[in-house]
């Protein structure tokens, strides 16, 4: 048995932490989860995810139509890797399966992790079981992207995998446009971390950038790979520090030693005013990156609309009231902006479940047959009507936003429409 995290003890309704914690025996009484790294770096980020998932849950009074709710928090990450971990999301996979009572998982906030869970969860003997992300970015979870995929996700060959954040075909596209059109990069090396999620949105940046007539210093289609285990990244620099780029583009994740590969392109390069710094949202929502001296003035890309737009696009909306209660409730916003859409991903899955015969299957389907599941505008926190599409798993909504950190902190530039 799965040990609850302190969110799900911390339930107001105590006999509701402890029948998540038994299995459910009320035939009208269902379990979702999340899935998320809750050890390292992405703990404050994904921490703020489970409370304000705990908070959205309690206002609906742990209701779904006619079921009730209980909530459980997985941890896919380990202290030794200090983020997410292959085995940990491969055990976390089957635990999902085996807890009878579970129909539908929130997460995962890493595209590869998710890689592992998807297939498994989608072979469900009673599923396949619906999993909707708020985070995950790599475009082959839905679209046709690198061999086999998406089909290889879906091995029943029923989708049940969704999310309510665009992809990095999208964001890394707005990154190369935003470099050329405002930053006026003429030159650009990517560097990646390796791992699906870097390699991916480098490879749309890279690709996107070309197109835009930035001269990409760096070798392959998604940049050169940066070893995470590295304690300095030194001659790294040195070496790109001769091709004189404009720009140094991080596509990976800040838990990867993202801060050292910061502090060293500073001290090779200079500061982010002479050699610009950007990366995809890997790097946001890390107090410790906005906080480092050489992150001040780097430039960040995320999925969705930053929480301050979303509030200013609607601020007498569910969204701006969400998060006003969630300051009162916890003392502070939540940190960066995937929290919100963590809610939203909630969103759907509740109708889905109001809609449903409170079977795994009839969980499933409510998402990915007919019309699917939509939010009105009104009802929304992302502040405006969203559908998740039945044919792909992808919501309707594209869009990016551009930040800047500064004064420690992620600031919002714009909301970028990504030009196809």
């Amino acid at each position: 048995m799965k040990k609850l995290s302190k969110i799900v003890i911390g339930f107001a309704v105590a006999a509701i932490a402890a029948t998540a914690l038994s299995g459910c025996s009320s035939s009208n009484k269902l379990i979702i989860s999340t899935d998320l790294p809750l050890q390292g770096s992405a703990f404050d980020s994904n921490d703020s995810t489970n409370k304000a998932i705990e908070l959205y849950l309690e206002q609906q009074g742990y209701k779904a139509g006619t079921y009730e709710i209980a909530f459980k928090s997985y941890d896919n990450a380990t202290a030794a890797k200090g983020s997410w971990d292959d085995a940990k999301c491969a055990a976390n996979a089957q635990d999902h399966v085996a807890n009878k009572k579970e129909v539908a998982i929130m997460g995962t906030y890493n595209s590869g992790c998710a890689k592992i869970i998807a297939p498994v969860v989608n072979q469900a003997p009673d599923g396949p079981m619906l999993m909707i992300s708020n985070a995950n970015t790599n475009p082959g979870l839905t679209k046709t992207w690198n061999e086999g995929e998406p089909e290889k996700y879906f091995p029943t060959g029923n989708r049940s995998y969704a999310r309510v954040c665009t992809t990095d075909d999208n964001q890394g596209a707005a990154a190369a446009q935003f470099a050329k059109q405002v930053l006026k990069v003429n030159s650009v090396y990517v560097l990646n971390d390796t791992e699906t999620y870097g390699q991916g949105v480098g490879q749309a940046f890279t690709t996107e950038a070309k197109k835009q007539g930035i001269k990409v210093l760096s070798p392959n289609a998604y940049g050169e790979g940066w070893d995470k285990k590295q304690t300095d990244y030194s001659a790294l620099f040195t070496k790109i520090k001769a091709l004189k780029p404009d720009m140094v583009y991080f596509a990976g994740i800040f838990d990867n030693n993202g801060g050292q590969l910061t502090k060293d392109k500073v001290k090779i390069l200079g500061d982010n005013t002479k050699v610009k710094l950007m990366g995809p949202d890997g790097f946001t929502g890390y107090p410790e990156f906005n906080e480092l001296p050489e992150a001040q003035g780097a430039y960040l890309s995320f999925a969705g609309l930053s929480t301050d737009l979303l509030i200013a696009n609607n601020p007498n909306g569910a969204g701006a009231k969400f998060v006003a209660d969630y300051k009162a409730k916890y003392g502070s916003d939540p940190v960066g902006s995937y929290p919100i859409y963590g809610v939203a991903a909630v969103q759907f899955i509740l109708k889905a479940i109001a809609a449903s015969d409170g079977t795994r299957k009839g969980v499933r389907d409510a998402v990915f047959t007919g019309a699917g599941v939509s939010l009105t505008a009104d009802e929304s926190v992302l502040g405006k009507a969203a559908t998740i599409d039945p044919a792909t798993g992808d919501i309707n909504a594209i869009d990016i936003t551009i930040e800047v950190v500064k004064d420690n902190k992620e600031t919002t530039v714009q909301a970028w429409t990504v030009q196809k």
